[in-house]
């Protein structure tokens, strides 16, 4: 894994996958990720072009939160749900978001997943980047790694936690962003 050089002119589109990086917070720090601070990092001098985050709505509500006043959307009196409000906070971020329902089977087994639509969108939008960043651990991701890189010619940033990113992953990246690493980047519960 060779390390790219930075230009103020590449563009740069980062990639995240949420449910990748909540679980990975909480079970290896007991705590979540900054959002704000985490691709203020990942871009630097560079220029942002899109950052999109790939989230999955659960099933009801888990608690809820009082509604903040700047929010003349928002009948007064009701409440934002903690899922809500965590939406709220990665758009106000500048994140765009893309949101699907969790999918519950006959059987009670449950699938969410955003894999492909992710990859679908950095390979649509690579024409028009010079820099991916791809923001999860898992290696399912490979595929899409070589692909952008070999395919169409990008340069290929991951950035995840270290202890729970695939291996190959790290590797194949032009560059690994150990999240870690980045100061304010986890807030502690």
């Amino acid at each position: 894994m060779a390390t790219p050089n930075y230009y103020s002119n590449q563009r740069v589109g980062i990639f995240i996958d949420v449910q990748n990086l909540y679980h990975s917070a909480k079970n290896l720090h007991h705590g979540r990720v900054n959002y704000r601070e985490l691709v203020r990092h990942l871009v630097g001098s560079r220029q942002l072009i899109r950052s999109i985050a790939y989230v999955v709505r659960s099933e009801g509500i888990v608690e809820s939160l009082p509604q903040k006043a700047n929010r003349p959307d928002v009948p007064t009196g009701t409440h934002l749900s903690s899922e809500s409000a965590f939406f709220e906070a990665l758009e106000k971020a500048g994140i765009e978001l893309r949101t699907k329902d969790i999918q519950i089977y006959a059987g009670g087994s449950k699938k969410a997943d955003w894999d492909v639509g992710l990859a679908v969108d950095a390979i649509r939008m690579s024409s028009f980047l010079d820099v991916v960043i791809l923001v999860t651990g898992d290696g399912d991701f490979i595929p899409l790694v070589d692909y952008l890189q070999w395919g169409v010619g990008r340069l290929v940033e991951v950035a995840a936690f270290r202890r729970s990113t695939s291996a190959k992953l790290q590797e194949a990246a032009d560059k690994f962003i150990n999240i870690e690493d980045i100061p304010r980047a986890i807030i502690r519960k």
